[in-house]
């Protein structure tokens, strides 16, 4: 019975320093920065999906030359449509954003057809974004002694 006291307190323990661990702070597209991306939109989507983002972490976004960074909804988002911020539109670099909800989060460029040409990132919150590298049928614990049948 202690034993397994022991294991619960232990447990307690090591969620309690999971969710107390330091906000992060994530330059977006790292090295790429804040621009429009060779390749198009591909480079922010795949820079964010190796992100795994969390309430009160901050995302600043960099540039050089003539950019500016606009929170938008979804839908503006998805149509590239500068002319409903949420906020105000950012316009000298760095430009900070903090994470404070678990809510995604969707931001553009607002320069002329940046935009259209793949400068705007989705940061989704509270979720690991990477691809899994597990397959759909595979087993995490397949050798013994956890052994688990998929």
């Amino acid at each position: 019975m202690a034993g397994r006291l022991g294991l619960i307190a232990t447990l307690i323990v090591v969620v309690a320093l999971f969710k107390t661990t330091a906000a992060e702070t994530y330059t977006v597209g790292d090295e790429l920065a804040w621009t429009i991306p060779p390749g198009g939109p591909i480079a922010y989507s795949t820079w964010a999906r190796t992100k795994n983002f969390q309430i009160n972490d901050t995302i600043v976004f960099n540039w050089t030359d003539t950019h500016d960074v606009a929170e938008v909804s979804e839908a503006d988002y998805d149509n590239c449509t500068k002319t409903n911020p949420i906020g105000t539109i950012q316009e000298s670099s760095p430009a900070n954003f903090t994470l404070v909800s678990n809510n995604s989060r969707y931001f553009i460029c607002t320069i002329s057809s940046h935009c259209e040409l793949g400068q705007k990132v989705t940061i989704n919150i509270g979720e690991w974004n990477s691809a899994s590298s597990l397959t759909v049928g595979s087993c995490l614990y397949s050798s013994p002694p956890w052994s688990f049948p998929c």
